[in-house]
């Protein structure tokens, strides 16, 4: 299959990120989520937990959503036709990028494929290419969470990309001293000192050099840390994929909650959420790599 084209202009999406940001902010169309954080500390990670603050206007808007897709007998879908203001780019012939309408982390945003591919569905040539132009312009995190038990609050398809930092201290991915620790043979799969089945690779940071070079090597990438997982093409397993200019890491999913508290791809990065006090605590007790553990597979 021909290789789709490159619509994003070198040099332009953290610009149009920020200026997007601030339109869409004035006219009311992204509705960031306040936090607040701390850090909680195990097995020499330590995890950046934010608590929400007002959940309200995500609440509001999910029932917007049921009653629209109720009325209309189909299942209500953000990016077809996504919101105006909240384009950011074309970044290829089949992909565009756009913010995360509720925002936790500042400049979150989407990568979705222009038409409707489900959620469930194996990672693309197409959508690599889309993933590297965007780390070409700056420097972030790419994640996709797999299907509804991954994380995933959206049938249609999307990565999604965070900016680096990811927290105001420290390394600027929470899991990075695991990173750093992995020992490779040959630049093959390894795994981390983490207590639940995993694989991670390394990738070639020059790669952002060339977004169409890097995506056939990406995905090569992705289908051997598939395997060493034991996800195969047949397979139809969740999993949280999570990818930087240097590294990709993969995670098969055995349920999306640990008790109350939902894990995505990020929580995989060191960075996790909680909706009150009382998640707060739960997590404090329970310790963050032990809930990680209990929402992956062992």
């Amino acid at each position: 299959m021909a290789q789709g084209k490159i619509l994003l202009k070198p040099g332009t999406l953290w610009t149009s990120v920020k200026e997007q940001t601030e339109h869409a902010l004035q006219c009311g169309a992204l509705l960031s989520i306040p936090t607040e954080f701390e850090f909680v500390e195990q097995d020499d990670v330590r995890f950046l937990v934010r608590i929400l603050s007002n959940l309200n206007r995500k609440k509001a808007a999910k029932e917007k959503q049921e009653k629209q897709s109720a009325t209309s007998s189909q299942e209500f879908n953000p990016f077809l036709p996504y919101e105006e203001d909240l384009f950011v780019a074309d970044i290829s012939d089949t992909h565009v990028c756009i913010l995360n309408k509720f925002n936790v982390v500042d400049y979150h945003l989407l990568i979705i494929t222009r038409g409707f591919e489900e959620q469930e569905s194996l990672l693309t040539l197409e959508d690599f290419t889309a993933m590297w132009a965007c780390l070409a312009d700056f420097d972030g995190l790419a994640f996709y969470n797999r299907g509804k038990t991954a994380g995933a609050s959206q049938r249609h398809k999307h990565l999604q990309l965070v900016p680096l930092p990811l927290a105001p201290s420290g390394p600027q991915i929470p899991i990075e001293p695991l990173l750093k620790a992995a020992q490779f043979h040959d630049l093959n799969v390894t795994s981390l000192k983490l207590p639940f089945i995993h694989a991670f690779a390394p990738l070639d940071p020059h790669w952002v050099q060339s977004p169409f070079t890097a995506a056939q090597a990406t995905l090569e990438v992705y289908r051997t840390l598939r395997h060493a997982v034991g996800l195969n093409v047949t397979q139809s397993g969740a999993y949280n994929l999570l990818a930087t200019r240097e590294w990709m890491l993969i995670i098969p999913r055995s349920q999306e909650h640990f008790q109350s508290i939902s894990v995505n791809s990020l929580g995989f990065a060191g960075a996790l959420l909680v909706r009150n006090a009382a998640e707060m605590q739960l997590l404090k007790a329970q310790g963050p790599m032990t809930i990680l553990k209990n929402v992956a597979l062992s």
